[in-house]
């Protein structure tokens, strides 16, 4: 007697076809999840456990950028389930820095791109970090540096390191952005006087700073944009 397959297996197949003819663009957040899911959960109905992921955490990107102890604590994920989600993430912000970092055309030209790859990067941690881009004289990427990392509510920025950093990295400009995980990227008072004691201490070896971001999952506040910098 042929062994009869398991109901999910028809079910799997027929997702995998539709995400090879229309590349996931016809599919939900739930079904592209449940995609993912299989590889590293081979023998069993990823369906419910995708959805509930979705519900839990509210799309398929907060569900790749969680925090691995918040889904350690979700029911029926294990260790090789978040390695995927974070190689699949990392391969994500990769591509994406890399596209950035090559181009030859000035950050300015492709500040939008700048911003989304700094959401993508820090706005969806649950802790504060502070991150350094820099530039080149032509104002072209030529890396980046995450110099600190805090508390959910506040992360320690010493503006004497962030130009020591500029120095050895040769930048004449760069951007500094940093996350607020409660989501209101609105700066507070010390953002605001940090950042102009970072600016006086580029200034006095020559390095412009071109903009402070701050992100959140959803949102992104720019110094330059609302007169915040003083342009000396």
């Amino acid at each position: 007697m042929t062994e009869e397959l398991p109901d999910y297996i028809g079910h799997r197949q027929r997702l995998k076809e539709r995400f090879k003819l229309g590349g996931g663009n016809d599919m939900a957040d739930y079904e592209m999840l449940e995609l993912l899911l299989t590889l590293s959960i081979p023998r069993r109905d990823t369906k419910p456990l995708a959805k509930a992921l979705v519900k839990e955490f509210g799309s398929f990107a907060e569900v790749l950028f969680a925090s691995d102890d918040k889904l350690m604590e979700f029911n029926g994920l294990k260790e090789n389930t978040i390695i995927v989600f974070k190689i699949v993430r990392e391969a994500a912000l990769r591509m994406t820095w890399q596209k950035l970092s090559a181009t030859e055309a000035p950050v300015l030209t492709s500040y939008d791109s700048i911003i989304e790859y700094c959401r993508a990067a820090s706005g969806y941690k649950d802790r504060e970090e502070f991150r350094i881009i820099f530039l080149n004289a032509k104002n072209r990427i030529i890396g980046e540096e995450v110099q600190q990392r805090g508390s959910v509510n506040a992360v320690a920025i010493h503006p004497r390191e962030v130009m020591r950093s500029a120095v050895l990295k040769g930048a004449t400009s760069l951007i500094i952005v940093h996350n607020h995980p409660s989501g209101d990227v609105t700066p507070s008072r010390a953002d605001v006087d940090v950042t102009r004691r970072i600016e006086e201490a580029l200034s006095a070896v020559d390095i412009k700073l071109i903009d402070h971001f701050i992100v959140s999952k959803n949102m992104v506040y720019s110094f330059n944009d609302h007169g915040l910098l003083c342009r000396r």
